[in-house]
């Protein structure tokens, strides 16, 4: 998301290789077998996970967090730095702990339902913390609450986050802000997030949030909104009102899997939980949440040190993955093979390809669950860092579609990145649950228009995928391009590259620059509700984009509440979708967005 100056901050409110292979002959190797990995119900988790229980003293829980903390706090390294935290809580109640969230850090509850585990106290993300910015919540990224239920000490939790910061399955018993306690005074922005499978008792504010979106929750009430704040699935959301206020209403979502979650059992043993598949969902799933347990000897459980063939040996033997906190040198593709394998993992574990290969690769089979990653692409080109499926199959699996979850991607961060396109989702019936794909405008590492490259975020070949919460922001070309027929997206947020260096450098042919979502020429159906996309060309202010969002002109494309922003009026959108909707600068000034309720 944007690392502007308070003074703008002010203005705000591939296909396959085959090689041929012929008949065995004498002279060839006997295959070697997979080499068995060890597994347990009660696995060690490494040292970056701290688990709690009932009777470790607040002042241990509260040391641990602090201690966690106070490492991030105004610290130049640690937005990109290689530390990663899990703590999680055995089922009871957390007396007087507040819990400050940095980067790479997650908390979890470890019982069935959220009401399991109470933290009396607050599970908080502030602003005036992150070094070089410390008036704004912009850069609140790469942390999580779930599973659990948080009693506010004064009655409202704040979560004023930005990118990667979800927060599932959470019950909190009282109030829930959104934005940062310095909001006021034209400061204390914060931009963009996700809420899902929740319930608030009381209200929540947005504040400062320039645009969210909740999914399948319960609240109380909701106050304000920015730009483009969308609901879809919610109990107790705001009518349907985009532009004036910016509220986007589904009352259901079409189709939900909720994300899969580690619980203790009663026998103190390690399960994970896998929920069912829903149709027109709406309200939370829990208590008494449809699913599966699997126990924890059915996974192999990932350490940092552990390398690309040591994961795929397990995969091999038919285990699931859990990743634990902590960066992974990826020197060949992880290729998930088997139907309904789940790939999970906690502290925002990161995957870095080396030598140009992809991450991970899901085959075309069903219901693999795939949640909780982080990708960052490595030095030498990868063509993707994931994939789902083959290109040019079409399997049906809506009975028992794959599952991208919480899974964020990252092009430039302490390393120079490189990569063509984040990910390619072939599959058909494919739900994507909240991705953040992020070419960097900043890292610990120089970033720049020829350092860290890549065309795309996204590119969808696969019929009928949904999309719920989709993040993708400052590629160099077409940043999602949809090619898969009867396609659907709730909530779309997008930032255009900062730093293209003229017009010139950024020509699609004729057009100037390219859409943020293209929905290919040929697809028949299609359709989007709520989305933003956002220019900020610092670096050239004269750059001009077209259009934000380029479809083709048929009455089964449809796009609902969509908009564009010049931030702090620094370059030109000159439409909103093909030839409709007008430019910003809007002449209103003062970083005010162009609105279409409807398009055709």
């Amino acid at each position: 998301m944007a690392v502007l100056s308070g003074s703008v901050l002010a203005l705000l409110a591939g296909a396959l290789a085959f090689s041929p292979v012929g008949p065995a002959s004498a002279a060839d190797p006997e295959p070697v077998a997979a080499e068995d990995v060890p597994t347990s119900d009660t696995p060690d988790f490494g040292p970056n996970v701290k688990i709690f229980d009932p009777s470790t003293p607040a002042g241990t829980v509260q040391a641990a967090f602090d201690e966690a903390f106070d490492a991030h706090n105004v610290s130049p390294t640690a937005q990109f730095g290689e530390q990663r935290y899990a703590f999680l809580f055995k089922p009871g109640t957390y007396g007087r702990v507040w819990a400050n969230l940095g980067f790479y850090t997650s908390v979890a509850g470890l019982g069935q339902n959220p009401d399991d585990v109470t933290i009396e106290g607050a599970v908080n993300v502030d602003s005036g913390w992150n070094y070089g910015d410390t008036a704004n919540a912009t850069q609140n990224f790469w942390r999580s609450v779930e599973n659990l239920s948080i009693k506010p000490e004064n009655g409202t939790n704040r979560w004023a986050v930005s990118q990667a910061a979800p927060m599932r399955r959470v019950h909190v018993k009282g109030d829930l802000t959104l934005a940062p306690s310095n909001q006021d005074n034209g400061q204390g922005y914060s931009s963009g997030g996700y809420l899902a499978d929740s319930k608030v008792d009381g209200k929540v504010s947005s504040g400062s949030q320039q645009q969210w979106y909740t999914r399948d929750s319960s609240i109380g009430s909701w106050e304000g909104g920015v730009w483009n704040m969308v609901f879809s699935g919610v109990e107790g959301a705001p009518a349907n009102a985009f532009p004036n206020p910016p509220h986007t209403t589904l009352d259901t979502t079409p189709v939900t899997r909720e994300k899969p979650y580690l619980y203790l059992d009663d026998a103190g043993k390690y399960q994970v939980f896998v929920p069912s598949l829903q149709q027109d969902s709406s309200g939370t799933s829990w208590p008494g949440t449809a699913g599966e347990s699997i126990p924890m000897s059915k996974f192999y459980v990932a350490k940092p040190e552990d390398s690309a063939a040591r994961i795929n040996s397990a995969l091999e033997q038919g285990l699931n993955l859990f990743f634990t906190p902590g960066r992974y040198e990826i020197d060949e593709t992880i290729k998930v093979t088997n139907p309904d394998t789940v790939i999970t993992g906690i502290g925002f574990p990161t995957l870095v390809p080396t030598g140009g290969v992809t991450g991970l690769s899901v085959a075309d089979v069903a219901g693999v669950k795939v949640s909780g990653l982080t990708f960052d692409a490595g030095t030498a080109n990868s063509e993707t860092l994931m994939t789902v499926g083959t290109p040019g199959e079409h399997q049906d699996h809506a009975g028992n579609p794959t599952s991208i979850q919480d899974v964020f991607f990252r092009i430039g961060s302490d390393v120079q990145g490189k990569a063509t396109t984040t990910l390619e989702v072939n599959s058909d019936d494919t739900i994507i649950d909240h991705i953040w794909a992020w070419r960097a405008d900043h890292g610990g590492a120089p970033t720049g228009w020829d350092v860290n490259t890549g065309d795309t975020g996204l590119i969808v070949n696969g019929d009928d995928v949904l999309a719920t919460g989709l993040f993708v922001e400052h590629y160099q070309k077409y940043e999602v391009i949809w090619n898969g027929n009867r396609g659907r997206t709730i909530f779309f947020q997008n930032e255009k590259p900062y730093d293209v260096p003229d017009q010139a450098a950024w020509m699609n042919g004729t057009q100037n620059g390219y859409a943020a979502y293209k929905v290919s020429d040929d697809v028949t159906e299609h359709e989007v509700w709520g989305g933003g996309s956002y220019a900020f060309f610092n670096v050239n202010p004269d750059v001009k984009l077209d259009h934000s969002f380029e479809v083709p002109e048929r009455d089964g494309v449809k796009l609902h509440s969509i908009l564009t922003v010049s931030l702090g009026d620094k370059g030109t959108i000159s439409n909103v979708v093909n030839n409709t909707g007008g430019a910003v600068p809007n002449p209103a000034g003062n970083t005010t967005p162009r609105n279409v309720v409807s398009y055709p």
